[in-house]
């Protein structure tokens, strides 16, 4: 999948400097770090859900 944004000045000479000082393409990082987001995200869904059930199912044992 392809996409395109817009970021402001700063925050292009933001990622050209972070891209520059770690030697990898621009396109590179950037998708690194949408891949990181993506992941970090699922991960926190996925320990807070798993929180959830475990809190629903002390509750349910109390109330059996």
């Amino acid at each position: 999948m392809r996409l395109s944004f817009e970021l402001t000045e700063a925050q292009q000479g933001q990622l050209n400097a972070i891209a520059q000082r770690l030697n990898v393409p621009v396109d590179a990082l950037a998708a690194a770090a949408l891949r990181d987001l993506l992941d970090r995200r699922e991960a926190d869904f996925e320990s807070a859900a798993r929180h959830v059930v475990e809190k629903n199912a002390e509750l349910y044992r109390r109330l059996a």
